[in-house]
């Protein structure tokens, strides 16, 4: 609980700014809102696209930022005008959605919770709260932190080190992919899992007519949702782990099929995780992620069909290899590579590399200022898995000397190594709700204290 009356939130995307609103709802204490994307407000990287061709990848029934009022976001696409939409809307359309909840929040108690546009650069303990440092020279002291960064951009790839724009993009999100592309150029995407489909859909949207490989050591790319909403299906937790409960999947997929059989272990995700050994977590990144990624993660039923299009007309391949070697040559670029399984490399003169990894958790490659900051002076340091930032089950960030720091807490994507399943709105919502209770001692109502 905290020992004070106001929070300071770093980062106002998804994560930042629901948990001020939910600060707010629980009349809990003060809140600060920092954030340096003034267009990024609310809505962070994944909803702040301004991009048509990009939808949402779980069904609008189950979108409400409120996890007390499961109808909130049905309810305000009606009050938008769009009857009877629960199917994937656009990502867009849902980052308004939360700009409106923000604002509102914020025009009912202005005294309570701020909005500051700024970079944070540092943070220090000070007496009993903390004093953060700001880019522009100034600081803001409260008496608890919450990083809520979101997801940071993907790591840097070495053997792309020599290439410049716009031949390689090491970020899909901070630049126009689509600029100075000719009709038969080739394109090639590292990666194979959403973001490489968000940037072949922003190709194919933009008009982009050449051909688009996405490579990965495995080649696996994202399953699509079924037509029809999953009909409602409970479990009890799975008394299996390791390999014991992969058969156990299997199993249930040839029964009910593997969407559902995914989808009924939801409720149970992060207690399977949390109960693993470390050795079982790592088996499970090294060996089962990406699958687990591609039938986890999936796309709306009209993106899928868009992607298998663009692959029936030789516009977009996923492939299964490893990059051997890139040579640069005027304006373009030679990738060698070799196909899973092969001995031999292919090469493919390509006018441009975009980075498509996904966003990057490492704390000790990361450049943010002040997450090196903060890990310099020891004040978090990285999960056991190098997933994120290390946190308790409240959230609570774990320095280097292995204690629990009070006046520091974090939500968000950065948290994976904790939960892991803590990417999508339905888990997020609900860390945000339960961190806001907790710093607004409403964890005791209801008798859940007691």
């Amino acid at each position: 609980m905290l020992n004070g009356d106001h929070v300071a939130i770093i980062g106002g995307g998804f994560s930042g700014s629901l948990l001020a609103i939910n600060l707010l709802r629980h009349e809990g204490p003060h809140a600060t809102l920092i954030e340096r994307r003034a267009r990024q407000v609310a809505r962070g990287v994944a909803y702040g696209t301004a991009r048509r061709e990009h939808l949402l990848n779980v069904r609008a029934t189950n979108m409400s930022a409120l996890p007390d009022d499961p109808d909130h976001f049905i309810r305000w696409l009606d009050a938008q005008g769009v009857q009877g939409q629960r199917g994937f809307v656009g990502r867009s359309v849902y980052g308004t959605y939360l700009a409106d909840l923000l604002t509102e929040a914020m025009s009912a108690a202005p005294d309570r919770l701020r909005m500051v546009h700024a970079e944070a650069v540092g943070v220090r303990e000070e007496g009993a709260g903390i004093r953060i440092a700001l880019r522009d020279g100034g600081s803001i002291v409260a008496d608890a932190g919450v990083l809520a960064q979101g997801n940071l951009p993907p790591h840097e790839l070495p053997q792309f080190a020599g290439l410049g724009e716009p031949v390689f993009m090491a970020d899909p999100w901070a630049t126009d992919v689509t600029r100075d592309l000719n009709e038969d150029d080739i394109i090639v995407l590292i990666g194979t899992g959403l973001t490489a489909v968000d940037v072949a859909l922003t190709l194919d949207a933009s008009g982009f007519t050449g051909r688009i490989v996405a490579l990965s050591r495995r080649g696996l790319s994202p399953r699509a949702h079924a037509a029809g909403g999953p009909p409602p299906h409970s479990l009890d937790k799975p008394q299996y782990s390791g390999s014991a409960l992969v058969a156990h999947v299997r199993r249930r997929a040839e029964t009910l099929g593997w969407r559902l059989a995914v989808d009924e272990l939801r409720p149970h995700t992060q207690n399977i995780w949390r109960s693993a050994s470390e050795d079982q977590q790592r088996r499970f990144l090294r060996h089962l992620r990406p699958y687990w990624d591609v039938h986890r993660h999936r796309l709306a039923p009209d993106i899928a069909e868009r992607v298998a299009a663009m692959q029936a007309e030789g516009r977009l391949t996923f492939a299964a290899g490893k990059i051997e070697r890139v040579l640069s040559v005027e304006r373009a670029c030679c990738v060698d590579w070799r196909p899973r399984g092969a001995s031999v490399a292919n090469r493919l003169t390509v006018s441009r590399i975009i980075n498509c990894t996904g966003p990057q958790g490492d704390l000790l490659r990361t450049e943010e200022p002040l997450l090196k900051n903060m890990v310099d002076q020891g004040l978090i340091r990285p999960d056991r898995l190098n997933l994120g930032i290390d946190v308790d089950q409240a959230g609570r960030v774990i320095g280097r000397d292995g204690g629990v720091n009070d006046g520091l807490y974090a939500v968000g994507p950065m948290t994976r190594g904790a939960f892991w399943e803590i990417v999508a709105v339905p888990d997020l919502r609900h860390q945000s709700w339960d961190l806001a209770r907790w710093l607004s001692a409403a964890h005791w109502v209801g008798g859940e204290g007691l």
